[in-house]
């Protein structure tokens, strides 16, 4: 069972960016209302006296916030194919099985979570500014270097291991 959780949380990335970008299709002015409506309670936007620089400022925030919805579907069906393909590279090699085992939850985990960076930054960032909502979230951002330090180790693993496909090693 400890193998196949990687595989099941990379398929869970895919699903999830699968998922928000059918809510897109089915609703997409129903996330552009939320951000248009949490933006008009942003302690910035409460201290504008002119309605017109109101409405210009929500209409520029509200289009680079729509667009983190989008990086996160991005993201999360985009670093999950690439997780999947080196999980099954991964699985191939002959390397240790404890390193093997640790690198795969590496690409999984950090390849899982680092596009929530971006969900959560589109949740929070009409409320609080685009830029503290990220930096709430960092943590998540940094799993995209857990998950490049990954695929370096996992380059390595394969350039000292063999990889074997149909009894034969590459």
């Amino acid at each position: 069972m400890l193998k196949k959780v990687p595989f099941i949380l990379t398929l869970l990335g895919i699903v999830s960016g699968i998922f928000i970008s059918i809510l897109f299709a089915i609703n997409e002015p129903l996330f552009k209302n939320k951000i248009a409506q949490d933006l008009l309670q942003n302690p910035k936007v409460l201290t504008m006296t002119s309605q017109d620089e109101k409405n210009k400022y929500i209409e520029k925030e509200a289009e680079k916030i729509w667009r983190y919805y989008q990086r996160f579907h991005f993201h999360s069906t985009g670093i999950a194919a690439m997780a999947l393909g080196v999980l099954i590279l991964i699985a191939f090699s002959q390397g240790p099985q404890k390193i093997k085992l640790l690198l795969s939850y590496m690409v999984s985990t950090s390849g899982f979570l680092y596009p929530f960076v971006w969900l959560f930054a589109a949740l929070y960032g009409p409320l609080l500014g685009r830029d503290a909502a990220k930096e709430k979230f960092a943590l998540l951002g940094y799993m995209g270097g857990v998950f490049m330090l990954a695929v370096v180790l996992v380059a390595i693993l394969l350039a000292k291991y063999p990889v074997k496909i149909n009894n034969e090693n590459l």
